[in-house]
Formats: C-alpha cells, structure tokens, sequence
C-alpha cells in the first residue's frame, strides 16, 4: 500500500509541477522537477514513511532524528531555499539565504501551489500555500529580494488567483509575458 501510495503521491505533484512550469514557460524544469524523488534513497525513505497526507521526510525527521532522504533531495533541487544557504562573509559568516535565481525562484512557487494542491486535496485553496509558508518563514534563510518576491507570488495567489499571480511570475520574475 505505502509503495503505491507514495508513487502516486510524487507521480502526480511532479505531473502538477510539470503543469505549473510549462505554464511559466520552464519545459525543461518542468520534465526534470523532482526527479531525485525517484532515486533509492529518496524513493525507499518515502514508502517508509509515507501517510498520504504529508511528506514522508517530517515522519523519517521524527523517527531518525534527521531526514536522510531530504538531505539528498535539497542537496540536488535548486528549487528548494535551503539549496541556497551559505555562509555570507559580509554577514559575520553567519548563514544565510542567497538570492535564488529567478527561474528557480517561479519553480519554487509552483512546487508550493502543487504541493498544497497534493496534500490538501479537496481542502485547498489559493490562500493555503501562503499559509504554510506563514507557519515556519521565520525560520527560513531566504535572501531579502527571493524572500519579498515569494511573498508577492503567494499573496498574489491567494488575494487574485491563480490568473493573476502566474502572469506575475512571467512578468515579474522572468521577465516574459
């Protein structure tokens, strides 16, 4: 059951991804999204720990004490802030987020919408990607530009909809129309 269940679960938020970049005019990011998700250590960890409802990571993170299979993945998704994180000399050496650049950024934004869209089913709405991203950007490193652009996408979102803040993300973060 996990097995099939954690394959649809991944199958079908990179299928709404995919749907989400080639909206954003990003074919390539689209085809390639996630794929590392498909990988041993990732794929294994998922079935392990898969509820359906949520990711599998927070349930490995419980259980191990670290996610051995979010490690791999954020190491090799540059869609994902935390790719973005070093040490900044100018900062003290303190970490902190880099500005991530823009095509990754309007991936970002797409992986929250269908990651919304996967977990919550018939519960979404266009305000919940902002409110996950509300309960825990305290945390987050982001660099100041990729942090107001996020927040401009995800507000966008759920005050006007999805017309509205994807012609933002072509507009305003690539620069297309």
């Amino acid at each position: 059951m996990n097995f099939f269940g954690h394959l649809s679960t991944i199958s079908r938020h990179r299928w709404l991804v995919m749907k989400y970049c080639f909206r954003a005019g990003l074919y390539r990011q689209g085809l390639c999204h996630d794929l590392s998700k498909y990988s041993p250590s990732e794929f294994f960890a998922g079935v392990r720990y898969y509820q359906g409802s949520r990711s599998p990571n927070d349930a490995q993170r419980r259980a191990e004490g670290y996610s051995a299979a979010w490690l791999h993945h954020k190491g090799r998704n540059r869609h994902h802030l935390e790719y973005w994180i070093d040490y900044q000399p100018e900062n003290g050496g303190r970490m902190g987020g880099i500005r991530m650049p823009a095509r990754y950024l309007a991936e970002m934004f797409c992986d929250r919408v269908a990651a919304s869209r996967i977990y919550l089913g018939d519960a979404y709405t266009d305000g919940a990607p902002l409110a996950y991203y509300e309960r825990a950007k305290d945390h987050y490193l982001l660099h100041p530009d990729t942090r107001a652009a996020l927040e401009r996408l995800l507000t966008l979102l759920r005050d006007e909809g999805e017309e509205a803040a994807f012609g933002a993300l072509r507009r305003e973060v690539l620069g297309r129309r």
